[in-house]
C-alpha cells in the first residue's frame, strides 16, 4: 500500500480490561466523541471478573465483548481479539490512555499506509504533558546498563511500547501477531524486531496520546519476575539474535 489511506478505511481496535472498568468506560466514550466514523469496531476483552456496564448497542461503532474464563497474557488476548479480522487496519490500544480531545486513528492509519506498509505509533505524554520514553533501543544488557544505571538517553529507536500500535491487516497477518510465549513484558520488543526483520518499518504518526504508564514491575514482585523472565526469553530468542547480527551487528 504505497498511496494515501483510502476514503473511509475500516478499523478495529483491541482493548483489554484487567480490572480497568472505569478507564475502559472513559476510553470508549472518548473514542465515540472524537473518532466516530473512524473506528469501525472495538473488541473489548474482559480478562478477569469485573462488573461494569458498557452498553453494547449505544456506540457509533460495533462493540464486541469477549469474556475470559481464565486470565490470558497481553499478547494472547490481543491475538484472540484480532483473529480473523477483516478490517483494513488493526490497532492495539491500552485501557489507560486518553485521546486528549482529538482523533489519533486517522493519522495513525495514514502513517501506517504511506511509503510502504508500516507499524505506526503516536507520541506518548504523561499526565503532566511530558513526553514519555516510549521509543527504545534494543534492550541488550549493555543498553539496559546505560539506561538504568548511567541514565543515558536512548541512542536509536528499535522498538516502541504497545500502548498504541497501528497495523495494516497484511502486516499483522504476516508477522502473526504477538508471540504468546511472553506472558507480559517484552512481547512488544519481540513484535517490533520481528516486523523489522520482515522488512517493515516503525513510523511515528503526527498525533499524541496520554498514557498513564503504571510501571508495575517497579512495585510488584510478580510483575518484576515476569519482566526478568521475559528479558531472559527475549535474549535467547532467534529473532533477538538475528536482529542484532543482521541489522546492527551488536554484541
Amino acid at each position: 500500500m504505497n498511496s494515501p489511506v483510502d476514503v473511509n478505511p475500516s478499523l478495529v481496535v483491541s482493548v483489554i480490561s484487567h480490572g480497568h472498568g472505569r478507564m475502559v468506560q472513559a476510553l470508549l466514550q472518548e473514542i465515540a466523541d472524537v473518532s466516530a466514523g473512524v473506528v469501525t469496531r472495538v473488541v473489548l476483552t474482559i480478562n478477569c471478573p469485573e462488573t461494569f456496564r458498557v452498553g453494547e448497542g449505544e456506540w457509533p461503532f460495533l462493540l464486541e465483548l469477549k469474556f475470559n474464563e481464565h486470565p490470558l497474557g497481553f499478547g494472547a488476548n490481543h491475538n484472540a481479539a484480532l483473529q480473523g479480522a477483516t478490517e483494513d487496519f488493526l490497532c492495539v490500544l491500552n485501557p489507560d490512555v486518553h485521546l486528549l480531545g482529538a482523533d489519533p486513528f486517522a493519522a495513525l492509519m495514514q502513517a501506517a499506509a504511506n511509503g510502504g506498509e508500516a507499524c505506526s505509533y503516536p507520541t506518548q505524554v504523561d499526565e503532566q504533558g511530558k513526553i514519555q520514553d516510549s521509543e527504545r533501543a534494543l534492550p541488550t544488557p549493555r543498553a539496559l546498563m546505560r539506561r538504568r544505571i548511567l541514565g543515558q538517553a536512548e541512542a536509536c529507536v528499535d522498538w516502541v511500547n504497545a500502548a498504541c500500535l497501528m497495523f495494516p491487516r497484511r502486516l499483522w497477518q504476516e508477522i502473526r501477531g504477538f508471540d504468546e510465549s511472553y506472558h507480559m513484558y517484552c512481547e512488544d520488543v519481540d513484535l517490533c524486531i520481528r516486523l523489522r526483520l520482515a522488512g517493515f518499518q516503525l513510523k511515528k504518526a503526527s498525533c499524541t496520546l496520554q498514557h498513564a504508564g503504571s510501571r508495575a514491575s517497579h512495585r510488584q514482585w510478580n510483575h518484576l519476575r515476569w519482566h526478568v523472565g521475559s528479558l531472559l526469553r527475549l535474549w535467547q530468542s532467534p529473532a533477538y539474535k538475528a536482529y542484532k547480527k543482521t541489522l546492527y551487528g551488536r554484541t
